[in-house]
């Protein structure tokens, strides 16, 4: 099964991706890698499937919910960035490194958010499963 269908729930699918026929149509020449747009893909679903629970949180606490929207969305970017960047200058690394930052501080946000009370653990289950499997691809992308 692949990961997008394993991490999300079926009502999201290929939201994220209707208009442009597919990630890797969308990113241009040096993103065409199967590992590259696998990867940002399930960023980017994830991040959809983040935002019910972001916008919980944003009914109670809008600064907690800008925090993890915006570490959401670090995560995505500097993964791009990574994979964009020579690995021979150091700041590859740099940038998956960022990013697994942005998801462990993604993380601490809504575990947070159900210590307040927000939402529970089960509806945010899918989530913390997907970024897990994310911080693992991060961290083996970082020591390469």
């Amino acid at each position: 099964m692949p990961l997008r269908e394993r991490f999300l729930p079926p009502q999201l699918g290929y939201c994220a991706f209707a208009l442009g026929g597919g990630m890797n149509l969308s990113l241009g020449e040096g993103m065409q890698a199967p590992l590259r747009s696998e990867l940002l893909e399930l960023i980017i679903n994830t991040v959809a499937a983040a935002r019910p629970l972001v916008d919980l949180v944003q009914r109670k606490d809008r600064d907690l919910a800008n925090q993890i929207r915006r570490a959401l969305s670090s995560i995505g970017l500097n993964t791009a960035e990574g994979f964009g960047t020579s690995a021979s200058n150091g700041n590859c690394r740099l940038r998956f490194e960022s990013a697994r930052g942005s998801l462990y501080e993604a993380q601490a946000g809504l575990q947070l958010a159900i210590a307040w009370g927000y939402f529970t653990l089960s509806q945010a289950r899918a989530t913390f499963e997907a970024l897990d499997w994310i911080g693992k691809r991060l961290y083996g992308l970082a020591r390469r």
